[in-house]
């Protein structure tokens, strides 16, 4: 391996990238030199029998190498909002930072209590190791906190046991931040709620449309948006290097980065979810054009782009979906039929039956086949045919593309057949028809979307109990256009997302209900 020099930069945040230089000109100083390609993939070269360019292996920071004295940083800044004076009583300042962190991790403003008990840890490290050691000890002492670790939810005392009530405004703060941005409320928030003014419905409304105009709010696509269209998935798909020899991890990452960018957009933007599968524009950066054979797009920034081909618009012309659906080798029909079935439609099919030999690949048949004609073996099964016949035309609609994602007309030699039929009896002919068909079952696609986003919202299972909500809160954003905002405020206004039921049995002598993510049921009615 060839091991670089240290290069030096200056402290603080940093972009860092590495990559080897491809020369195409100039005199050669020693021809027995490494090629100088640039290939930014640690998985390449693992599979055994194929060789590989060089390609970089593992990149190192280290440091710092020769300290000055502290480096102020951002996390730095947030943390020391004030300087002890040199000389005197730093107490003040003391009370002042870790009254601040502590209201924001624990996400409730701070009694006398919470702070004499937090500055007992920083006297104790003060003492011995200066203000800042004092801070960090007590910032510990913070962090360490159940309060920090778990929500808790404080059940007021006049509930009776097994009746529903309304979540006070510092817990809804809770509920508002981690559903939007994965974080603890800001200090607007905070504040709202400790003067009962967040539940109000046009503080809380004015509070949603803040929330999703600020940059945290992409939380929702890298969380809601990964687990619903299973986008995690892709970080798993290795399609095989003989078949596919141009793929790498570089093109993955920038396939789940279009997806990625797309439902920001719609987030952001505030665009109907029905957009997902009709965006006549997409997000590409080089990597990804090559892939597409877009020409004229150069470098690795994301750039839109209007799409002029009717097949790749929306979701379900995104190399990221059409990978994740595929095997190694080949695509899977059925494995694309079943992704629009469950992800998209809420219509699962059930488990395949017990004993059913797997699907022959290229390399056990007697002559190539189509992944059609393979299909067909289990289709002859009347057990199996029951799924099949439901999901097998979703996923050949989709054959003119392969397990990467790119465009093509042939497998194994013959002409793709992306004809299909489906359940009531609508014809399909390829990509364009298929999004035709969903979109004429609009219901099905936007009922599945709110389910799975107030599923995320109260971070459980949504169960029959719910779907009287499920429903309400998709009329209610068909009325307003299926615009994204429409949903998340139908999502926080309603009575599961507000209220909660009190246990059956009396209340602990502290009157705290812990809440986790996973935790099961809210309100019923």
């Amino acid at each position: 391996g060839i091991k670089t020099p240290p290069i030096h930069i200056a402290a603080g945040p940093q972009h860092v990238a590495a990559a080897f230089l491809q020369k195409f000109d100039g005199p050669v100083d020693d021809e027995y030199r490494m090629p100088e390609q640039s290939l930014v993939d640690v998985s390449a070269g693992v599979v055994p029998g194929i060789t590989t360019l060089t390609h970089l292996h593992e990149l190192s920071v280290t440091g710092p190498l020769k300290v000055a004295g502290i480096s102020p940083t951002p996390s730095r800044a947030k943390v020391f909002v004030c300087e002890p004076p040199k000389e005197g009583d730093a107490m003040p300042c003391a009370k002042k930072i870790l009254s601040g962190l502590a209201r924001q991790a624990w996400r409730r403003p701070i009694n006398p209590n919470d702070l004499e008990s937090l500055l007992s840890f920083y006297q104790s490290a003060r003492n011995d190791g200066g203000f800042e050691a004092g801070i960090r000890t007590a910032l510990q002492a913070v962090l360490a906190s159940p309060e920090f670790v778990f929500r808790f939810e404080r059940m007021p005392k006049t509930v009776a046991p097994g009746t529903n009530y309304r979540v006070g405004d510092l817990e809804l703060a809770s509920r508002l931040a981690f559903f939007l941005w994965s974080s603890p409320p800001d200090d607007i928030l905070l504040d709202l709620a400790a003067k009962e003014k967040l539940h109000e419905p046009a503080t809380l409304d004015a509070q949603v449309r803040r929330m999703l105009a600020d940059n945290r709010s992409q939380a929702l696509t890298k969380n809601f948006g990964h687990q619903w269209l299973r986008l995690q998935n892709i970080k798993e798909a290795s399609p095989d290097l003989f078949e596919y020899p141009d793929f790498d991890r570089t093109l993955s990452q920038s396939m789940l980065r279009e997806t990625e960018l797309l439902f920001d957009n719609i987030v952001r933007a505030d665009r109907p979810i029905t957009e997902l599968l009709t965006a006549n524009y997409t997000y590409v950066n080089e990597r990804l054009v090559q892939h597409y054979g877009i020409p004229n797009i150069s470098g690795n920034r994301f750039r839109r782009v209007d799409v002029t081909d009717p097949n790749r618009y929306g979701i379900l012309g995104h190399a990221s979906i059409l990978m994740l659906t595929s095997t190694a080798t080949r695509t899977s029909p059925v494995m694309r039929g079943k992704y629009v079935m469950e992800v998209l439609l809420g219509s699962a099919p059930p488990p395949p039956p017990p004993n059913i030999p797997a699907l022959k690949e290229a390399a056990d048949l007697i002559r190539p086949m189509s992944v059609r004609e393979r299909l067909e073996e289990h289709r002859k099964n009347p057990v199996c045919a029951s799924c099949h016949t439901l999901m097998d035309p979703i996923g050949f609609s989709l054959e003119n593309f392969d397990a990467t994602g790119a465009w093509r007309t042939k497998d194994s030699g013959a002409v793709i057949d992306a004809s299909g039929k489906l359940f009531d009896g609508v014809k399909l002919d390829g990509p364009v028809s298929l999004r035709a068909a969903i979109l004429n079952h609009s219901d099905a696609f936007i009922g599945t979307f709110t389910e799975n986003l107030l599923a995320y919202g109260l971070g459980r299972v949504v169960t029959y109990e719910d779907m009287p909500f499920v429903r309400k809160i998709a009329r209610q954003a068909g009325n307003d256009g299926n615009r994204f905002s429409a949903f998340i405020s139908g999502v926080v206004t309603s009575a599961p997302f507000q209220m909660r039921r009190a246990e059956e049995t009396p209340a602990p002598p502290t009157d705290i209900v812990a809440h986790g993510r996973s935790q099961k049921a809210d309100v019923s009615n």
